[in-house]
């Protein structure tokens, strides 16, 4: 049984989608998910591949009570095997639950590096209980990236149980060819000869967006025919912060604005050179996407991105416009062929350390040995490569 705060789409929302069909045909594995807020558009897409999905409407911390023993009466009806959370309040209250129902089974799941500061948070005021309950609710605590591990184990969580479990991708989904390009460049007015840079994700402090209009506005100054694609929510005309950065910038017409898409790897064959600008990450899914398709990546070292790209990328320090732009520069200059080496090579890198197969075998031998009931659970060598 799953428990997550929700299931709009979202990093932790995908990869949970992609870790049960990971599943599909497989007798071994029943997957059920209960959203502690609503079905959302992956709850959605869940059901209708016949996975059991159910939400319990909390909306307020006032609602936590009553969903807390709604969990409690599932877990006894259901009698899982195991119960996996995803996210802080879903690990708090999930883990409590599954404690209350009988179920030692718990992993928990870190999903973030950024956590808010603010003593009067909710959101850190549920960190820091999950702090102090992280010796006694899960048997294992599985976080997304490397930093993810290292900041949490900064704040008191218990470093014997954490291992660290990277996303995965089914690269069938990603596959770029010259139709695809040119579908997706119609589809956003984009000509042929353009040279696109492009971003994908939320509007969000962290992802620091200003970072990337900044760095564009270098750029344009300097190279013809140069467009700049954003794609994510809030990423559209509608956004006033964004579009007084644009006005700001004196280079509007650059930019195409797409909002949020269904459909990402049609977005990312409209780009030439993939840019994350964000000054906080945990697990980048973006990036990963874009050496999905092929995509070479200029990325701020925030999170895990520096070691995702390795070196089919450039990385910068985050937060400085003027390194990106040049790193950029840099990229583009290197011509289509060189980048599409880059990008070869990128695809490559997903293929051998992030494919879904990888990351579902993981998962798998924690559920093995929980279930078997064997001994230290994360110190398996296999589990934290």
């Amino acid at each position: 049984m799953h428990v997550i705060n929700g299931l709009d789409v979202g990093g932790a929302e995908l990869m949970l989608k992609r870790l049960i069909e990971a599943h599909y045909g497989n007798q071994n594995y029943r997957h059920a998910v209960i959203s502690l807020n609503t079905i959302g558009n992956v709850g959605q897409q869940l059901q209708a591949r016949g996975v059991e999905v159910q939400a319990l409407g909390m909306s307020s911390p006032l609602d936590v009570p009553g969903v807390l023993w709604q969990l409690v009466r599932l877990i006894r009806t259901s009698r899982p095997d195991i119960v996996q959370t995803w996210m802080y309040h879903a690990d708090l209250i999930g883990g409590l639950a599954a404690r209350l129902a009988g179920n030692r089974h718990v992993i928990w799941g870190v999903r973030c590096t950024a956590i808010p500061q603010s003593r009067l948070s909710t959101t850190q005021m549920v960190v820091s209980l999950c702090s102090w309950l992280s010796r006694s609710l899960p048997s294992v605590i599985v976080c997304c990236a490397e930093s993810a591990r290292v900041v949490h184990a900064e704040k008191g969580y218990d470093q014997t149980k954490m291992v660290v479990i990277s996303n995965g991708y089914d690269l069938r989904q990603f596959s770029k060819d010259s139709m695809l390009r040119q579908i997706a460049r119609a589809a956003f007015s984009i000509g042929d000869d353009d040279v696109v840079v492009g971003t994908i994700g939320r509007f969000d402090p962290l992802k620091d967006y200003r970072n990337f209009v900044n760095s564009a506005m270098v750029l344009a100054s300097q190279i013809d025919r140069l467009k700049f694609l954003m794609v994510g929510p809030g990423m559209d005309s509608g956004n006033k912060v964004l579009q007084a950065w644009l006005a700001e910038s004196g280079c509007v017409h650059k930019f195409v604005l797409a909002g949020e898409s269904n459909d990402i790897p049609r977005c990312l064959a409209a780009m030439d050179v993939f840019c994350l600008s964000s000054s906080k990450e945990g697990f980048p899914n973006a990036v990963c996407e874009a050496m999905a398709m092929s995509v070479p990546c200029v990325v701020t070292d925030a999170g895990d991105a520096a070691e995702i790209v390795a070196d089919t990328g450039i990385v910068v320090a985050p937060g400085d416009s003027t390194a990106l732009a040049e790193a950029l520069r840099t990229m583009l200059s290197k011509g289509a062929a060189e980048r599409l080496r880059l990008g070869q090579l990128a695809r490559l890198r997903i293929e051998k350390h992030y494919a879904i197969a990888i990351a579902s075998a993981r998962f798998e031998a924690i559920y093995k040995q929980l279930t078997q009931q064997m001994p230290q659970v994360v110190l398996d060598s296999s589990l934290t490569n």
